[in-house]
């Protein structure tokens, strides 16, 4: 079958590199420093074509069948070293304790440092090595990738670009069920602000104070001289009767000052 008659899915970049959003650039960065440039570039042409189709994104797997020389389509399985259930709770003890990033997660977005998040806690979000990806394509092509796993890595990245909660499908963790523990993390978080009320009795209300009144005793602070804020904010360029406005000022701060 000609190239121009397959109807799967197509790169919507023509020519240079696939993959646009920050996410995307960093997970084929990595993967064109390790795989095979030659077939790289045979599976960017058939991303390009419309060989890959059926692309999912599962756990720890993503699957998709491409079409290529042979009449039926080849099946392809991506696996990746995704992070396990306890490299999930502490992902996501950490992620709903920092208000930036929870945030900005429940508001769709991924931010560029979540990438130092995870890994602060020793964990990957994307694959560092050939050994960190499992390709597996029932083509008789042994080549690690092959340019039928190679166009579905590609189009993978496009799919990042559309959705990037698909990374943390793939790393073992669904949107709803990430939200979800974000969103039980900022129930539990201690509010700074929420002071234990006491009730207010004669016969405690001169007993030492509580809650956010209970603060260092300082000292007095001293009393501001008379026209400080004339002495120290820039003078306006304004005169009275050919005088500056801060001495026709000064002694009217001197008088309202109290003794």
């Amino acid at each position: 079958m000609d190239d121009e008659g397959f109807e799967g899915i197509r790169a919507r970049t023509k020519r240079g590199s696939i993959g646009s959003q920050w996410w995307s650039r960093r997970f084929i960065d990595l993967v064109e420093s390790f795989a095979d440039k030659g077939r790289l570039q045979r599976g960017r042409a058939y991303a390009r074509k419309g060989h890959v189709f059926d692309l999912k994104v599962a756990p720890y797997e993503v699957t998709a069948r491409v079409h290529g020389s042979a009449p039926d389509p080849y099946e392809v399985a991506l696996g990746i070293e995704a992070i396990d259930a306890d490299g999930w709770r502490a992902a996501e003890r950490e992620l709903a304790s920092r208000a930036v990033f929870r945030a900005r997660l429940l508001a769709g977005e991924m931010p560029p440092e979540i990438e130092w998040v995870f890994a602060e806690l020793g964990l990957s979000l994307f694959p560092y090595s050939a050994e960190d990806l499992h390709l597996m394509c029932d083509c008789p092509d042994w080549g690690d990738p092959c340019k039928h796993a190679a166009a579905v890595l590609y189009l993978l990245a496009e799919a990042f670009d559309d959705d990037p909660f698909l990374i943390l499908q793939w790393n073992g963790r669904g949107r709803r069920q990430l939200l979800a523990a974000l969103r039980r993390g900022a129930e539990t978080e201690p509010d700074p602000f929420d002071m234990e009320d006491e009730p207010l009795t004669a016969s405690g209300f001169w007993t030492p104070p509580s809650g956010l009144a209970r603060l260092r005793d300082r000292p007095a602070t001293p009393p501001v001289p008379p026209g400080f804020v004339l002495r120290v904010a820039p003078p306006p360029p304004i005169k009275i009767r050919r005088r500056p406005l801060t001495d026709v000022l000064t002694p009217v701060y001197e008088a309202l000052t109290p003794e």
